[in-house]
């Protein structure tokens, strides 16, 4: 039994929803802003609104072997379910209301007495220890509130949050090499707002965001080298949490993504860069949480000469986007796609991606995602080992189109796609026109040990675009759906279209 217990520095939003306590020491709590329900739109030229969202709790400690958690909610509640259950902590409610968790090792993991609702987040590190050698310039934050605004990085630097530290900034850096962002801090977005250029409502405005604003994401790294993000907790994310864009050698590990209520607020978006390793995260977003993109155009004129500067920066050649691995990740979604390719992808190659051994514990858009709306070939992606968990009843996701129209869900039997291929035009997404010449293609995708948990069907849908632009050669490889194995295509809800071949289940 060994632990260590962060310090935590209050805030302005903090409420106290439990009282917690590891190994008989009481634990402080501290809070994040999330979506209460499905309920989305593109930007229409302001924030989204408040009553949209609702304040969890989340308590943080460094553990490792045995311990043990007790959970005394300030409501009462019937039944509690811990998630993953793939974890398979035992637990026992007491007859005052007082769950006991018998950890066996660090994780992250919720405590959901009342459903989605008022989830409690557990972020039990493994015992690190993160230090800095003596060639890194060291930029160091410790407990208590910093405001700091935008932190550029240069080459060789190293940004040190401590526990206790809560930090308001965004990150940023272009062309670095050799950078760190570490530690068991708080990086905290929440004063990052968008930069309105001139006041705008857009009503029904669909899948086109209003251009009245300037949005920038949390961590920003384009065209950088050798990266770690590691330890912290980002909290509150005005856009895209972490975007690696035209990177090389990227570690993220360990990191807590949390609070993710705004509108587009992603959690880890790569865009064409080369090896890249997500490993041992728990991702909590309103948007797509781990999502490999292409590059796209941001305007609407001279698009072919952004793409070409983007893809080329510095004389370089970034068309190939490869070599990803994401690993034992939790992720929670409360709008949009688990693991997801695409919708952009404007690139020659995405390939040679795994997926394995993560827990997808809340779900509301299609799980397991490949939309290629550009001219990418989008090739040898492997899935394997991924617990997937449908809530007994699902909110479905639906676009709000104007400030007045409320969330609604009816449909108690609704579930969404388990795993999704297709090749398309978008309007939104796609950067250039509707011309075939310029799809892609979607082939060799394996998915093995599937876990499905629900009282609904698994479905699956795969859309090619045309004849040369088809779904091909996609292997499944032991589903299992609730614990009994699937080995006939029958036993799925099935959508396809004639652009596919060579979809076999094993």
């Amino acid at each position: 039994m060994k632990n260590r217990i962060y310090a935590v520095t209050k805030t302005d939003i903090d409420t106290e929803n439990y009282d917690v306590k590891l190994n008989g020491v009481n634990l402080e709590l501290n809070t994040a802003r999330v979506s209460a329900y499905p309920f989305n739109r593109a930007w229409p030229g302001h924030q989204r609104q408040i009553e949209q969202t609702e304040l969890v709790n989340f308590v943080s400690f460094a553990c490792e072997g045995e311990n043990i958690l007790e959970i005394k909610s300030k409501e009462s509640f019937e039944n509690v379910i811990i998630r993953p259950q793939s974890l398979k902590f035992k637990h026992e409610v007491t007859s005052d209301g007082t769950v006991k968790v018998y950890m066996t090792k660090p994780a992250y993991f919720t405590i959901e007495p009342f459903g989605r609702k008022n989830a409690l987040h557990i972020f039990a590190d493994p015992m690190i220890e993160y230090r800095t050698c003596e060639n890194e310039e060291v930029i160091y934050f410790g407990e208590g509130e910093h405001e700091v605004g935008v932190i550029e990085l240069k080459d060789n630097q190293t940004l040190f949050l401590d526990e206790g530290a809560v930090v308001y900034a965004r990150i940023h850096a272009l062309d670095a090499k050799n950078i760190k962002i570490v530690g068991h801090g708080i990086l905290d977005n929440s004063h990052n707002k968008a930069e309105l250029l001139f006041e705008a409502n857009v009503e029904n405005n669909g899948l086109h965001s209003a251009s009245n604003a300037i949005r920038r994401h949390t961590i920003h790294l384009e065209y950088c080298e050798n990266i770690e993000i590691k330890g912290i907790t980002i909290r509150d994310s005005l856009l895209f949490t972490i975007v690696p864009a035209g990177c090389r050698n990227v570690e993220i590990k360990n990191v807590k993504i949390i609070g993710n209520w705004r509108y587009n607020s992603d959690g880890i978006d790569v865009i064409n860069s080369e090896n890249i390793h997500i490993a041992d995260c728990f991702i909590r977003t309103f948007d797509d949480s781990i999502c490999a993109k292409g590059f796209s155009a941001k305007s609407v004129q001279n698009k072919e000469e952004q793409l070409h500067e983007l893809i080329c920066h510095n004389g370089g050649d970034y068309s190939v986007f490869k070599d990803v691995l994401v690993e034992n990740c939790v992720v929670w979604n409360d709008w949009g796609k688990c693991l997801e390719i695409g919708a952009e992808t404007c690139a020659n190659e995405i390939c040679n991606f795994n997926y394995r051994n993560c827990d997808l514990i809340h779900v509301t858009g299609t799980v397991i995602s490949c939309l290629n709306v550009d001219w990418a070939d989008i090739h040898d992606i492997n899935y394997e080992n991924i617990n997937i968990e449908y809530d007994d009843q699902i909110l479905i996701p639906k676009m709000q189109n104007s400030d007045i129209d409320k969330y609604e869900s009816h449909d108690l039997d609704f579930a969404p796609e388990t795993i999704g291929l297709e090749i398309a035009y978008s309007p939104a997404y796609s950067s250039m026109n509707g011309d075939r010449e310029q799809r892609g293609k979607i082939r060799n995708f394996s998915y093995k040990n599937i876990c499905l948990y629900s009282r609904q069907q698994p479905f699956l849908f795969f859309k090619g675009f045309d004849s040369e632009h088809q779904c091909e050669n996609i292997t499944i490889q032991n589903f299992y759906h609730n614990g009994k194995k699937l080995d006939d295509l029958s036993n799925f809800k099935l959508e396809v279209n004639e652009f596919q071949k060579n979809i076999v289940i094993k």
